[in-house]
């Protein structure tokens, strides 16, 4: 992991680690994504999903159900 991540420090460290570790960085690769596939990444809990839904939104992005 590089540390350059650019997700919410909100969403905590385990989801944004493993976010990272499954290469999700960026809120731009979020776009589209679906929160179910999103959940079954380990440490990934309906917070975290609120947060980046919330972050994505101010971007005009959105989260797939």
């Amino acid at each position: 992991m590089s540390g350059e991540s650019e997700l919410p420090a909100a969403m905590g460290k385990v989801a944004r680690r493993e976010l990272a570790l499954n290469g999700l960085t960026r809120l731009d690769q979020f776009d589209g994504a679906s929160e179910k596939e999103l959940l079954a990444i380990h440490g990934v809990g309906p917070k975290a999903i609120g947060i980046l839904r919330e972050h994505l939104e101010r971007d005009g992005r959105m989260l797939a159900p």
